[in-house]
């Protein structure tokens, strides 16, 4: 059997993974790169030429380590351009929009957003602090409307990162950064609670990445940035290896469709499903732990037939990065963990959801530094690469097979 090569990312680490010749190698289309610091300069004077900010008291939302977008070489510029319209340098904040994530610690900080991290005050948001934020009532679909007080006092909100699929928003990025990015813990948790079907016992339907149409979480979030929008958001398109290829600057919902038509053009596809699929993460930060890795897993999985092998390669070096995903593994079944959440949702009981929905579906194995008894409890097989590699070499020749080199990305379509 001819075998060809493939180098699949595993944390920062590239390994050699050789694939029957008939196996199909399915990868985003990258686009191509055409921005740079004099691009971005001219369409950000472009932009403010034509819709001057009031930059007495303004703040950049940037998101965290998880979603970079090239900001060591880009917020210099921006803070340039605003300092040569008047801002004073002691007027700006940053607020890095973790939602519920953990906070960085000052190294990370540093490693994503470059020296400019100790040029300016950079505000470090917590979901849970609730002094922060104040109500402006409820949207339609019962989710409170709970803004940070600092961006409601802000004369002028910027916000910028990248666009990517997300695997029950649609997609991420842009109104995102200001929430679930910048929101209060138990809106953020009410938000996400709309994965549920409460009526058909089940996720909802319409929860899907790169989907916009008939996502109730996905409405629900654009009610919310109707009462605080961005006065300029900046969307980032990347490629598979994470570098920056272009940068949207505009605002309100047609850049950010815009962004989202772009980033589908990049990263779906409309292949049929596979026996066999073999896939990354794209490396580090994408496999950074298992919530971030859960999004490729979720990608990856709909290119597996029903009773079909998903072999995914994530390193998880900080774990899990929840202590809110496992606890729902023990309430003896996906009905129990539904019901629960249904009445009461938190944390990360979603991906817990989505998790269990998949293993039901297809048999899961991850090449991880996850525990194997964590695993188990997951419900999916613990692999090294030498087992991967092993089977791969020995699986039947009638069995059809892929490889996904960046299954964050990549998102099947049809």
């Amino acid at each position: 059997m001819s075998l060809q090569i493939e180098y699949i990312g595993y944390g920062r680490e590239k390994l050699p993974l050789f694939l029957p010749e008939h196996a199909e190698n399915l990868a985003v289309k990258d686009p191509k790169k055409v921005i740079t610091p004099a691009l971005f300069t001219r369409r950000l004077s472009t932009f403010l030429d034509g819709h001057p900010l009031d930059l007495s008291n303004p703040v950049i939302v940037v998101a965290d380590k998880t979603r970079l977008c090239g900001y060591p070489e880009y917020l210099p510029i921006l803070v340039q351009e605003l300092e040569y319209r008047g801002m004073a340098p002691e007027a700006l904040k940053f607020i890095i929009a973790y939602g519920t994530h953990p906070a960085q610690t000052r190294e990370e900080c540093l490693a994503a957003y470059g020296d400019i991290y100790d040029r300016h005050t950079f505000i470090h948001h917590d979901a849970s602090d609730q002094t922060a934020f104040t109500e402006r009532g409820k949207t339609t679909k019962g989710t409170p409307i709970r803004l940070r007080k600092d961006l409601l006092k802000a004369s002028a909100i910027i916000t910028i990162g990248a666009v990517c699929h997300h695997y029950f928003a649609g997609y991420g990025g842009g109104r995102k950064l200001i929430f679930p990015g910048c929101g209060e813990k138990y809106s953020i948790y009410a938000n996400h609670g709309l994965f549920l079907d409460r009526k058909q016992q089940t996720l909802s339907p319409g929860c899907q990445p790169g989907n916009m149409q008939d996502n109730p979480l996905a409405d629900d979030l654009f009610e919310v940035e109707k009462h605080l929008p961005a006065h300029l958001s900046i969307h980032g398109l990347l490629d598979s290896h994470g570098e920056l290829c272009d940068l949207l600057v505009g605002a309100g919902r047609q850049t950010f469709t815009e962004a989202c038509r772009l980033q589908g053009e990049s990263c779906e596809t409309s292949s049929p499903q596979f026996d066999v699929v073999v896939a990354s993460c794209g490396g580090f930060p994408k496999d950074i732990n298992f919530i971030q890795a859960h999004k490729a897993i979720h990608n990856s999985s709909m290119f597996v037939k029903d009773g079909g092998l998903l072999l995914v390669y994530c390193e998880c070096r900080d774990k899990i990065g929840s202590v809110t995903f496992l606890p729902w593994f023990e309430k003896g079944s996906f009905e129990n963990a539904f019901q629960q959440l249904a009445d009461n949702y938190e944390g990360n009981g979603g991906t817990a959801l989505a998790m269990m929905t998949k293993a039901q579906r297809i048999r899961i194995g991850l090449v991880t530094s996850i525990s194997g008894e964590i695993l188990k409890t997951m419900g999916v097989e613990r692999w090294n690469h030498n087992m991967v590699c092993d089977y791969i070499s020995a699986v039947d020749i009638s069995k059809t097979i892929a490889c996904i080199g960046n299954a964050s990305l990549l998102v099947k379509k049809g």
